[in-house]
């Protein structure tokens, strides 16, 4: 079993945004010598997340609009008093902050209508995924 590591930069430009990295992730694999096993996606960041679902613009759209719906901005949180982003820590302890997908011929094995999301929650910002891939 081989390990190899890699980081990947991305940028957002609005403070919520969310997105689509699996092509960005699936080039990092296509040179890198592990054609099979696990790939991990791990953002290095506490108000990012990296989740999986559809990338159809309405439901990424409906998806962002929850978020600030159920954790709203300036809601007079504890956090704020230090540097006013509560909400978007907030977020990202729901969403998570990494993925684990299987990889099957240097790409990822995803489902048919999954993609792979970077999901800034206080951007604009440029930020370093970690991506560690096992297998052979």
């Amino acid at each position: 079993m081989e390990m190899e590591k890699f980081v990947l930069n991305k940028g957002s430009n609005k403070r919520v945004e969310i997105i689509d990295m699996t092509q960005d992730i699936n080039d990092i694999l296509t040179k890198g010598k592990i054609k099979d096993g696990v790939i991990n996606i791990f953002a290095r960041h506490s108000t990012a997340g990296i989740v999986i679902n559809e990338n159809e613009s309405g439901l990424v759209k409906d998806f962002q609009n929850a978020l600030e719906s159920l954790i709203p901005e300036n809601n007079n949180y504890l956090h704020d008093r230090i540097d006013n982003n509560a909400d978007s820590h907030i977020r990202s302890f729901f969403i998570g902050s990494s993925e684990t997908i299987p990889v099957e011929n240097s790409h990822l094995s995803l489902g048919t209508w999954q993609s792979v999301f970077f999901v800034e929650l206080d951007g604009p910002r440029n930020r370093k995924f970690v991506i560690t891939v096992m297998g052979k």
